[in-house]
């Protein structure tokens, strides 16, 4: 099935410049060649009805051809070697303890303003920046508990850093999901080629609510809350909760009384400690922040502030998500922790500096423009992709906004042989771990692996008609 797979000069993940299989891949590349294309696309199949049954969709807001999807799910995985993943997890590992300093930092002391690291201003207008929460100590002083920070590889296979999504991180879901599937379909191989399992992940992550619960609670109620049905990560929020054994609640289901939360059960009220929070800050509390919600619940943020109930992720981490902040992600590194970062930032200029906005607005045909708070591939501009009206329209919203904006370079994104209509395929991947910060920094072998389904296309969401493969990686540095 891949005698005619085209390299095209991209840094490919399972052929190395000349045309030869990279070690680690060996194995994989014999199943290939051992499987009829028809015995392929049968597998295909059946995993994509199993999803269907299981329920393994995603909505798209503002579709008019029916909101809920398969997640479209290709069965070639990617796969990493012990060593390379290692490093990840060094780079991954130094960059949430920066982000959980910096966070602290400037809810507090504010000590890498007043150096001079980063510009006062750029904290203050960030639209995330929840002045409330100044001096506010939030539980063992980690602020961001749960973070997919998206990885990409460049034209020479170096990893760089693309986001940090540091406030309510959805996909992990389909990770946990894309290995049943795999397992299902290629029984024995994970033992036979030596795979790192990914099913601890629930387990993982209760382990770390339950660690950040209040002081003196021995064994506390955690909860998670979802916005409902009709948010775009509903299937993982009770994929999660069930895993975890935990209960999956929305606003209403909760009251607090004397600040304290209570979940209303058939048996009365119990207390909650701990809520692992999928609805934004915006929508949380309505008598602090957006009065019009009706996704949160009154009197949470009381609650919170008084010591009786703790958030995963906290509030006011958003700030650490806004993409002019990503800049500054390798001065906090040095800043904090006095050592270079293992993983660098993609080249990015901030258009509220002059001299950069200069640049950007004489290159936007030969960049990538995104708004500072927008996600899943909104808000963006592919400049060498786009049409002159576009390219216009978002000269005008920078000259109008500049804080908003960022610029970088485009970036040839690593390729990974994928099956496609045409047979296999080409096509663009990135890769987001999932890093859980509790009472230890863990990481999850592998993590998301996005896929740009759409030929020559480099935006790998699932709202932009992106899907995901399986992550191996390996106990060793080849497949057994």
């Amino acid at each position: 099935m891949l005698t005619d797979y085209q390299h095209d000069g991209f840094f490919d993940e399972m052929f190395d410049g000349q045309g030869s299989v990279r070690p680690h891949y060996h194995r994989l590349a014999e199943l290939l060649r051992q499987t009829p294309p028809e015995e392929f696309d049968q597998k295909r199949q059946a995993v994509d009805m199993a999803f269907l049954r299981q329920g393994v969709t995603f909505n798209v807001y503002g579709d008019s051809q029916g909101a809920e999807r398969v997640f479209p799910f290709d069965l070639v995985p990617r796969i990493i070697p012990a060593k390379e993943w290692e490093f990840l997890e060094r780079g991954l590992t130094q960059r949430i303890t920066a982000l959980n300093l910096f966070l602290h930092d400037i809810y507090h002391e504010q000590r890498i303003l007043k150096d001079g690291v980063i510009p006062p201003s750029y904290i203050l207008t960030g639209k995330h920046f929840r002045r409330e929460f100044v001096n506010f100590s939030v539980p063992k002083d980690i602020y961001i508990h749960v973070c997919g920070t998206d990885l990409i590889r460049d034209k020479d296979g170096n990893y760089l850093v693309l986001e940090d999504n540091g406030r309510c991180p959805s996909g992990v879901s389909y990770v946990l999901e894309n290995r049943r599937a795999m397992k299902r379909t290629f029984p024995g191989m994970f033992e036979a080629i030596g795979v790192r399992p990914v099913d601890h992940y629930p387990q993982e992550l209760l382990k770390m609510l339950q660690y950040i619960a209040p002081a003196g609670v021995a064994d506390p109620t955690v909860v998670l809350l979802t916005p409902g049905v009709y948010n775009s990560a509903y299937f993982e929020h009770t994929y999660l909760a069930r895993q975890m054994g935990i209960e999956i609640v929305e606003g209403r289901d909760l009251l607090v009384r004397d600040a304290c939360v209570f979940m209303r059960t058939t048996k009365g009220l119990r207390q909650v400690h701990v809520i692992y929070r999928r609805v934004d800050d915006d929508f949380l509390d309505p008598t602090v922040f957006r009065k019009d919600s009706m996704l949160g619940l009154p009197g949470l943020v009381n609650a919170y502030r008084s010591g009786n109930v703790s958030l995963a992720n906290s509030i006011g981490t958003g700030i650490a998500d806004d993409k002019v902040m990503y800049y500054f992600v390798p001065r906090m590194i040095k800043y904090y922790l006095d050592q270079e970062p293992l993983l660098p930032n993609v080249e990015t200029y901030l258009a509220s500096e002059e001299k950069d906005k200069k640049y950007m607005l004489e290159n936007l045909d030969k960049l990538v423009v995104k708004a500072a708070n927008e996600s899943g591939g909104y808000g963006m501009l592919m400049g060498p992709k786009a049409g002159k009206a576009e390219i216009e329209k978002f000269r005008a919203m920078i000259q109008e906004d500049p804080r908003n904006f960022i610029g970088q370079p485009m970036i040839s994104l690593s390729r990974h042989p994928t099956m496609t209509d045409d047979g296999f395929e080409g096509r663009h991947i990135d890769l987001r771990p999932y890093i859980i910060c509790g009472e230890k920094t863990t990481i999850v072998p592998g993590g998301l692996t996005r896929v740009a389904l759409r030929k020559g296309s480099l935006v790998v969401n699932s709202s932009q008609g992106g899907g995901s493969k399986d992550t191996w990686v390996l106990y060793g540095d080849e497949q057994k």
